[in-house]
């Protein structure tokens, strides 16, 4: 593939169909977007590779949603990795890019040499649909396992969507001659709908419980399902983030056989959604005393973004449920406060 290839194919994420068969899915590939969230942190790699995996997974589910804001990954555990996060923006306007951040938090002495999965610990894998103002958020949990973040949400998919999903990922640091050495990643989502709804008394066959893609799809739907993830089985790394394969020369070289049509590509770029005044509604919870303890020494409450690393400098007495003055430093009354409550009439 050419240089001019590539770089079209970068940071974006491509819609297909399998129509032999009832299957859907998406191609992601992050190049600049993956590089760009994990260099401004100094991640120890098994940090790194847990952020990318996300991040990844975010690129390939946000657009499968009907979106009019936000989806949120969140993963909690009581490991040395805390919290991982990944937020995908849906465009503002058609044509327009979507928007991806991500973020961990880790304790460092308690990193060691297992694989990056298990450094998280027990914990759950949570996805948090937002459709902005005037609608009420939805949020699903599963628990975390299957080894990895992409087996956690084939599990979420197939319980709380009864959805089989499959997702095949991968990411690491490439170099080209001639190019510094920069973070990229690339994955395939394939996911199909039941025959029939499964009766809700059903609880399924999945062990432990968990419901699996043999519990919703019968027949020729799930002869279909099994024959696509036989084929993706035979995808290779390099396929996935390697700079000589399109997403859609890889359709062809895994499903040729299954009749792949692609659609319009979705753009991806790193964005944030964090402002001045979000910051200061996040503190808004805290009370004067809170905020005191938070002050410096010169006299200022300072925030960092966790995502995109951005500082933010506040007056005290601005902050809080019991601020005097407002963000335009207008006097705010605090309850019994007369004299605020005269100065904030006039």
């Amino acid at each position: 593939m050419s240089m001019i290839n590539r770089i079209a194919w970068d940071d974006t994420v491509l819609p297909f169909q399998l129509d032999r068969s009832s299957i859907r899915g998406r191609v992601a590939r992050l190049d600049g977007v993956l590089d760009h969230i994990l260099s401004r942190h100094a991640y120890p790699a098994p940090v790194s590779a847990l952020v990318a995996e996300l991040a990844l997974l975010a690129a390939l589910i946000g657009p499968t949603i009907k979106l009019r804001w936000k989806l949120s990954l969140q993963v909690r555990g009581n490991g040395a990795v805390r919290t991982i996060a990944a937020d995908y923006y849906a465009p503002e306007s058609e044509g327009a890019p979507a928007r991806i951040r991500a973020w961990a938090s880790f304790d460092t002495d308690r990193l060691d040499d297992r694989p990056a999965f298990e450094q998280i610990g027990e914990g759950y894998f949570a996805i948090l649909i937002d459709q902005g103002q005037g609608s009420q958020p939805y949020q699903g949990i599963t628990p975390l396992s299957g080894g990895s973040l992409s087996s956690c949400a084939q599990t979420y998919f197939a319980q709380s969507e009864q959805l089989p999903t499959r997702f095949s990922l991968a990411h690491g640091r490439s170099q080209l001659s001639g190019e510094p050495e920069h973070w990229r990643a690339g994955g395939v989502m394939l996911q199909t709908l039941p025959a029939q709804p499964m009766d809700a008394g059903d609880g399924g066959s999945g062990e432990g419980g968990l419901i699996e893609a043999a519990d919703i799809l019968q027949g020729a739907e799930s002869e279909d399902w099994n024959r696509a993830n036989i084929l993706l089985d035979t995808v290779e790394t390099l396929e996935l983030i390697g700079p000589k394969v399109g997403p859609t020369d890889l359709l062809l070289r895994l499903f040729h056989e299954e009749a792949p049509r692609v659609f319009d590509t979705q753009r991806v770029e790193f964005g944030c959604s964090c402002t001045s005044d979000r910051v200061r509604d996040t503190l808004s919870i805290y009370s004067a005393k809170d905020i005191a303890h938070m002050t410096t020494d010169e006299g200022i409450v300072t925030a960092d973004c966790q995502f995109c690393g951005a500082h933010y400098e506040f007056d005290p007495n601005s902050l809080g449920f019991e601020a005097t003055v407002d963000a335009d430093g207008q006097p705010i009354a605090r309850d019994g406060d007369d004299d605020a409550k005269d100065r904030a009439a006039k």
